[in-house]
C-alpha cells in the first residue's frame, strides 16, 4: 500500500518513492516530489484556475508517454476540476489550485501543460506565447539571438516579453496579453514569426515543415491556438536529463554562448529562485499586460 502523507490537511497517496525515474541523472521519484513541494510557491501561480494537460511518463522519460486531458480515474473529490469547451463537446478538466493538488499530481509522474486561458473566461487569451525550437546543427544558442529580435519587435508593440528555457533543447518566450480572442492572438503570433523569418531568412522558419527546420530555429506560433498547451513554467521535462523549464533573465539570454548554459536541473532552481525570485512574476500584473495592436 502507497504511504499516505497529509498536504494542508489532505490524505495524499504517495507510490513507488524509490523508483528511479531519470537513470542517466539517478533522480528518484522522492526527489522529483520534493522538487515540486520546493517550488510550489513560485509554479502554482502559474497553473492555478488553468485546465491542466497531463504528459504522463510513469516509468520514467524511457517508458510510455502519454496525455491525459480529461480528468483522470481515481482523482479524489477534493481536486478543483471545470468544465472546458472543445469542438467535440464540453469536457472536465483538472485544475491545479492548492498544495495537495500538486502533490497528487506529481505523484502521477507528469509534466505539466496549460492553455493560455483560464478557465473562468476561455474566450479570451491572457498570455502570448512563442516556442522556439532549434533543429540541429542549430542550438538554443541560436533560440536566443531569435529571442531578443522577438522581444524588440514584441516593445514596439508596448508589449513586454519574458523568456524561460523549454526544459528540452530549446526556449520559450511569453507575454501577458489582455482583450484579445487565442484566434486573434495566434494571427499576431503568426504575422511576428513570419516578420522574423523575413529579417533573419538564414535563421529563422515560421513553418513546421521537418525538411525547412535543420539548421534554423522554427518559431512556432501555433500554441497560441485555444486548444493549444505549452510546458508550464518550472514543470520537469521528461527527456533523459531531468531538465526544467526554467525562467531566465534576459542578461543570460544574451550572453549565452553554450547550450549546457540554458540547462538547469531541479537541484539548480532553489539558488536561483533565492537570487532572482520568480522571473515570470510580471505576467500576474494585468494592469501591465499589452493589448495587440
Amino acid at each position: 500500500m502507497a504511504p499516505i502523507t497529509e498536504v494542508e490537511g489532505r490524505r495524499v497517496a504517495l507510490s513507488n518513492l524509490d523508483k528511479v525515474l531519470y537513470p542517466a541523472t539517478g533522480l528518484t521519484k522522492a526527489e522529483l516530489l520534493h522538487y515540486y513541494a520546493t517550488v510550489a510557491g513560485v509554479l502554482l501561480p502559474h497553473l492555478r484556475d488553468r485546465p491542466v494537460s497531463f504528459l504522463r511518463y510513469p516509468d520514467g522519460p524511457d517508458g510510455q508517454l502519454f496525455f491525459t486531458k480529461n480528468v483522470p480515474p481515481g482523482t479524489p473529490d477534493w481536486v478543483t476540476t471545470a468544465e472546458v469547451p472543445r469542438s467535440e463537446g464540453p469536457a472536465r478538466m483538472v485544475l491545479v489550485q492548492d498544495l495537495a493538488s500538486l502533490m497528487w499530481a506529481a505523484n502521477l509522474v507528469t509534466e505539466f501543460h496549460t492553455h493560455q486561458w483560464v478557465a473562468d473566461d476561455p474566450g479570451e487569451a491572457d498570455r502570448l506565447v512563442f516556442d522556439l525550437d532549434p533543429g540541429a546543427p542549430a542550438t538554443v544558442v541560436h533560440c536566443c539571438e531569435v529571442a531578443r529580435w522577438l522581444r524588440r519587435r514584441l516593445a514596439a508593440d508596448g508589449i513586454a516579453a519574458y523568456a524561460k528555457t523549454s526544459g528540452a533543447k530549446g526556449l520559450h518566450l511569453l507575454a501577458g496579453v489582455r482583450g484579445a480572442s487565442s484566434e486573434r492572438v495566434s494571427e499576431y503570433a503568426k504575422a511576428l514569426a513570419v516578420e522574423a523569418e523575413a529579417a533573419m531568412p538564414e535563421l529563422v522558419v515560421h513553418r513546421m515543415t521537418r525538411s525547412l527546420r535543420p539548421g534554423k530555429v522554427f518559431v512556432d506560433w501555433s500554441q497560441n491556438a485555444a486548444r493549444k498547451t505549452t510546458a508550464a513554467p518550472y514543470t520537469v521535462r521528461a527527456r533523459a536529463a531531468p531538465g526544467v523549464s526554467a525562467p531566465v533573465t534576459w542578461d543570460e539570454v544574451a550572453g549565452c554562448r553554450e547550450p549546457r548554459e540554458m540547462v538547469f536541473l531541479p537541484g539548480d532552481l532553489s539558488a536561483r529562485l533565492a537570487a532572482h525570485g520568480d522571473l515570470l512574476a510580471p505576467l500576474f500584473d494585468r494592469r501591465a499586460a499589452g493589448t495587440l495592436p
